[in-house]
């Protein structure tokens, strides 16, 4: 369930907003005149969203070459790749 906010909570309870965010890991959703207005969520919230959609458009471009043939390389290829690395 969303948690909604009026956006003179933000301004009258800016604390217990933040804990809100903290404490369920989920964006609070702020509303001005009754209607959409703002999201505010943690900056841990943020990063974990940030690194997801990060991954989606990895997977999407891997889907996408293997589509196009694309084999990729071996596990022994890999793992001497990885090996060399400092």
């Amino acid at each position: 369930m969303p948690i909604i906010r009026p956006i003179s909570d933000l301004r009258n309870h800016t604390q217990a907003i933040s804990a809100l965010c903290h404490r369920h890991s989920e964006p609070v959703f702020i509303t001005k005149n009754g209607k959409d207005d703002l999201v505010v969520m943690s900056q841990a919230a943020y990063e974990q969203q940030r690194a997801r959609l990060e991954l989606y458009e990895r997977l999407d471009e891997a889907a996408s070459d293997a589509a196009g043939g694309d084999r990729g390389i071996s596990h022994a290829r890999m793992m001497a790749k990885l090996k060399k690395r400092p």
